[in-house]
């Protein structure tokens, strides 16, 4: 695979987010599509209130046009398209609602799910299509073993949670930027591994456009990227690691994602049970706020984190 397309492609997608950034964000502004803050968050973010969000409007049109242009349109561009303008605009209704009507929460539960599973199915169909492989390889081993049908409840399974982890991710400035151009690097390495290039051009297309975002979401944040770019990015995500057929690699790479929900789980199961919190809030990054960290110490120990864990998959793909 030619690293020329890879990096220019890296490069496109940066200047356009850095482009779009100055456009948009004022445009946002105008329109009042300011940040609702919940009142039970730490009392620090209170000050962000009004932040325009909805900055994954800048993140996806980065991406879809670097994409387009250095793409070759297979099978494999369809499923990716999907997966990440799909969740992407299961996002951007959330954040829509969230601004419309002045709330900090959005689409419900089951509206929100009922809009990840419909483009959950789309992929599976459009990989059924391309005669997808339904084997899983087991990470850092030669070992396989076949899902049949199953795999495709799998595939929801994965892509509902990478998207929802990587959404519970998104809570302080510059972290999910920080951390998915981290893990979108570790898996635009592997994807030219395996000369997967439709997955290796849109992991780069997607380091471009997060770290081109990044310019405008590092603290303090001018924009937030709000649930039109993290259910972007989750979902683009999670298409990658099926396409590469790594999806249990995923869990180390994204392991900061994995945490991240995995917090939130452990918080709620403990007090519903227990009555008890194990956190002082969760998602996890928020405890370490209340426990005395700035904003800007855990969004870089967390991106230290991912970096260990990128490596960490990276060595395991390559005795895959």
């Amino acid at each position: 695979m030619d690293i020329k397309v890879i990096l220019l492609t890296i490069a496109v997608s940066f200047l356009l987010a850095v482009l779009l950034g100055p456009l948009f964000i004022p445009l946002l502004r105008r329109l009042k599509f300011g940040q609702q803050i919940r009142e039970e968050g730490p009392q620090s973010h209170q000050k962000k209130k009004g932040t325009p969000t909805m900055g994954g409007i800048i993140i996806l049109l980065a991406i879809l046009l670097s994409f387009l242009r250095f793409s070759d349109k297979t099978g494999d561009f369809w499923v990716l398209l999907v997966a990440a303008l799909g969740f992407g605009l299961v996002g951007f209704l959330d954040d829509y609602i969230k601004i419309v009507f002045k709330r900090s929460l959005g689409l419900t539960a089951r509206q929100k799910l009922f809009g990840q599973l419909l483009f959950g199915i789309i992929v599976c169909v459009l990989l059924y299509r391309t005669d997808h492989s339904t084997a899983i390889s087991v990470p850092g081993t030669d070992w396989s073993f076949d899902l049949g049908w199953f795999y495709y409840v799998f595939v929801i399974i994965i892509m509902f949670a990478t998207s929802n982890s990587v959404n519970f991710t998104d809570g302080l400035d510059g972290l999910l930027a920080g951390t998915s151009a981290i893990a979108f690097g570790a898996y635009t390495i592997i994807a030219m591994r395996m000369t997967e290039h439709e997955s290796a051009v849109f992991s780069a297309a997607m380091v471009g456009a997060v770290l081109g975002f990044l310019i405008f979401n590092r603290h303090p944040a001018k924009v937030f990227m709000g649930d039109s770019g993290s259910l972007a990015i989750g979902g683009g995500l999670a298409a990658v690691a099926i396409l590469t057929k790594t999806e249990l690699l995923l869990i180390v790479i994204g392991g900061v994602f994995v945490i991240e929900m995995l917090s939130v789980i452990i918080q709620v199961t403990s007090f519903k049970l227990r009555g008890k919190r194990i956190f002082k809030m969760s998602p996890i990054h928020h405890h370490y706020e209340l426990s005395g960290w700035s904003e800007w110490r855990v969004v870089v120990t967390f991106w230290t984190a991912g970096l260990v864990l990128a490596g960490l998959g990276l060595a395991l793909a390559k005795a895959m």
